[in-house]
């Protein structure tokens, strides 16, 4: 969409807008004199402006009254969807008992811990914090105390974090794939060269790097599921060969499963694949949208952390294993348990996959449909996508049309660059897959025409 496309749009909602309700353009210009850009987290800044107003169930509805069925799901976090009332319930009552002693230890976070170390295969203990990223460098940070090694190893357009320990080659343009590529200023050199790239699924690749590093790699940190991708799975023997590979010369096996844990099973990825990490980092989903997260392992790995006393690995966070956060947990994992839920939300994802084949199979450019369980994305390009080399070739010019026409037709997939993956929650119904497959047909339309005029 350009500028003036852009501008068009806004100013047919500003025209159309409720009585009573707020200016996107008004909120964001107060916003932006605040907040740097008017948004906080840099993927958040859409153009023409988004405002939202509530995000309940299966739906997100803007400031000027419009609902959209919702595929963001806060970048996959409401496996169960928005403001669950059961989640919502227990974390009312977290928030009357206890959200924060800030000492010693609570019923509830021992309760969590015990549902973690049962459900997913892998860990025996669990440490608890509030993100991804702390979850990831925690576990980096262990990798390195526990093998005293320092390099890291991490595949290009895989994301685990902000930290300067991983971010680099995530997202990258096709020119910088392969190359040394951090994705912010200010990143620290040393941190930024200690970690090196391998392509998904390409063992070969891995162990020329091992080898070529030889007593130098601490870890090798990996989505089992490539779903910064945009959802790349695994290829036979893909993720048992890097757990090979690791036994071999001596690093742990890191699995980041802060999308693939409890998204796909309770136990997660994991659990599906037989293939056990050394390290589990677990978020998103684990708590429905609240701020929480996880790292797990083996009790002879994580009793290096500084919770133990003569412990050399420091571990802190004054909101660690906070009420509200331990509390949605419970909630979250009390209602994924049985396997219902993964079973609904898989079964419309695998609905949503093949109405996207069956409705772009006659189309005049080329497209692949990607995902796993309840995650999707159409991204035009030539499949197979077995990594994100493949996935680089997407014409990024017309997923974004086709995402903003989807917008504008009351579906909200995020209209980035970089074939971000789609989510079902247990709130979507048949009804809403079915009248999104019909939206996309039109707005695959619509995004053609547009582009065939530009």
């Amino acid at each position: 969409m350009t500028t003036s496309q852009g501008q068009r749009q806004t100013h047919r909602r500003e025209a159309a807008r409720l009585p009573g309700t707020i200016s996107p353009l008004s909120l964001t210009e107060r916003a932006r004199r605040v907040v740097p850009g008017g948004v906080h987290s840099g993927r958040r800044n859409l153009e023409p402006p988004f405002c939202v107003r509530r995000a309940y169930g299966a739906y997100l509805e803007d400031v000027d009254g419009v609902t959209y069925i919702d595929y963001q799901g806060g970048a996959g976090t409401a496996i169960l969807g928005h403001a669950h009332p059961a989640v919502a319930k227990r974390v009312q009552a977290a928030a009357l008992e206890n959200v924060l002693s800030g000492v010693g230890t609570t019923v509830a976070e021992v309760n969590l811990a015990e549902r973690i170390a049962a459900h997913v295969p892998s860990v025996e203990q669990t440490l608890f914090c509030c993100t991804g990223s702390e979850a990831t460098f925690n576990a980096i940070r262990l990798a390195r105390a526990v093998t005293g090694r320092e390099k890291l190893i991490k595949f290009q357009g895989c994301y685990h974090g902000f930290h300067d320990y991983v971010l680099r080659n995530c997202q990258s343009q096709p020119e910088r794939i392969g190359t040394r590529d951090p994705h912010s200023a200010g990143m620290l050199a040393a941190a930024v060269d200690s970690t090196l790239v391998c392509r998904y699924n390409d063992l070969a690749d891995v162990r020329a790097t091992v080898e070529a590093n030889d007593a130098t790699i601490a870890a090798i940190i990996v989505e089992p599921i490539a779903h910064n991708g945009p959802g790349i799975v695994p290829q036979p023997g893909f993720l048992e060969g890097l757990r090979a590979i690791c036994d071999q010369h001596g690093a742990l096996l890191i699995f980041d499963e802060i999308i693939t844990g409890f998204r796909h099973h309770v136990g997660g990825y994991q659990a599906i694949c037989g293939v056990m990490p050394d390290l589990t980092t677990l978020g998103k989903a684990i708590a429905n949208g609240f701020p929480f997260a996880a790292l797990g392992g083996r009790t002879e790995h994580m009793e290096r952390f500084s919770t133990v006393r003569g412990g050399d690995v420091a571990w802190a966070g004054t909101y660690n294993a906070n009420g509200i956060g331990v509390a949605a947990a419970l909630a979250t994992l009390d209602l994924l348990a049985d396997g219902s839920v993964h079973a609904h939300i898989s079964a419309l994802g695998d609905l949503m996959r093949d109405g996207l084949v069956e409705l772009t199979r006659d189309l005049s450019v080329p497209t692949s449909v990607c995902g796993y369980g309840s995650l999707f994305s159409l991204i035009f390009t030539e499949g197979p996508i077995l990594n994100y080399e493949d996935a680089a070739r997407n014409d990024v010019d017309l997923f974004v049309r086709y995402r903003r026409a989807l917008i504008d037709r009351g579906v909200f997939e995020f209209p980035d660059t970089d074939g971000t993956r789609s989510h079902i929650s247990a709130a979507h119904t048949s009804v809403d897959i079915e009248r999104t497959l019909a939206i996309a047909e039109g707005a695959l339309a619509a995004a053609l025409r547009r582009r065939s005029r530009a």
